[in-house]
């Protein structure tokens, strides 16, 4: 047969192989691999940290995934600026001030009196220890309306924390709040004054039922500057008095040596040692046998020493 001639209309067929390149073979499928790696890396550390936490944390971080709005005790205070500490306190410290919480509680359930104040008395254990809050109601539950005078209510319920925080070594810090009312049109007396005395008024009840005069650290009148309900400035819990029992973990330590004043050394004084010879008219220092006596540091001599040094250091100084 005779062969077909290419005509001026058909067209030779061409073919172009592409040749795939590095993205074309793997795509984007990597990086979801990798991502979902460094998922699991991630949840495996969280994993391996919470099961070195105490039950507290665990408790915590297992109501906040369930709840994560109505868990916020549980970590301590909702409130922000109020210098929380972030040391977890001891176990054993943990279990004392959970049982101080219960017999509070217990003991307050007790008294028909106080029965129908426990919804405005909130005890909650926080890293900075147990914290106690009398929450006051709209026509003044525990003190006298605008007034630091302390009702028999208040008076009654500091009594009986007294008699039981007075057994305890731990220190004590006391907080008066008010809610964001002005006083008064007086300048001279605000909620500042009122929130400082109120605070003050309950240091000295908890003093005169027992509480030691060295067991209260801190006494501190915030005002307003750190609402309860911050939605609503002027509600009637936001006017409280809180009392902390810190943790023993953050307690300081104690001096370990006396101090002197006005040439009488301090009741708790550690045993005499020999005394230094003093100039006629100055009075007598005691000197400690495990720490040598130093010259003062303000005595001419040092004075003169340290002046020379810093002197010499200046730009210009002559060496």
């Amino acid at each position: 047969m005779p062969e077909k001639t290419m005509t001026a209309k058909e067209k030779p067929i061409i073919v172009i192989k592409k040749k795939g390149g590095h993205g074309g073979h793997h795509g984007g499928a990597w990086k979801v691999a990798y991502a979902d790696f460094v998922t699991a890396l991630m949840s495996l550390f969280i994993v391996l940290w919470l099961m070195n936490q105490n039950e507290q944390i665990k408790k915590a971080v297992a109501g906040y995934f369930n709840d994560p709005k109505g868990t916020a005790n549980l970590l301590g205070t909702a409130m922000s600026g109020n210098g929380v500490n972030t040391a977890t306190p001891s176990d054993a410290n943990m279990q004392k001030l959970q049982e101080l919480k219960q017999k509070l509680e217990q003991e307050i359930k007790a008294r028909q009196d106080l029965e129908k104040l426990s919804k405005q008395i909130e005890i909650t254990i926080t890293p900075e220890g147990l914290r106690i809050e009398l929450l006051e109601g709209k026509n003044g539950t525990f003190y006298q309306s605008g007034s630091a005078q302390l009702s028999p209510s208040g008076q009654e319920l500091l009594a009986l924390l007294a008699s039981e925080l007075k057994t305890l070594p731990n220190q004590l810090l006391i907080e008066g709040h008010t809610d964001a009312a002005p006083y008064s049109t007086d300048t001279t007396y605000s909620n500042w004054e009122l929130s400082a005395d109120r605070a003050n008024a309950a240091r000295r009840l908890l003093q005169q039922d027992g509480v030691r005069s060295d067991q209260v650290t801190q006494v501190r009148g915030f005002a307003d500057q750190m609402l309860r309900d911050k939605s609503n400035p002027y509600d009637p819990s936001n006017r409280r008095i809180t009392i902390l029992v810190k943790n023993l973990d953050g307690a300081a330590p104690p001096i370990p040596h006396a101090h002197v004043v006005d040439g009488a050394p301090a009741p708790d004084a550690a045993k005499p040692g020999p005394t230094a010879p003093a100039n006629p008219g100055s009075p007598a220092v005691a000197v400690s046998p495990q720490t040598p006596p130093t010259a003062s540091p303000a005595s001419p001599t040092a004075k003169s020493g340290i002046f020379s040094k810093l002197t010499s250091l200046l730009p210009g100084a002559k060496k």
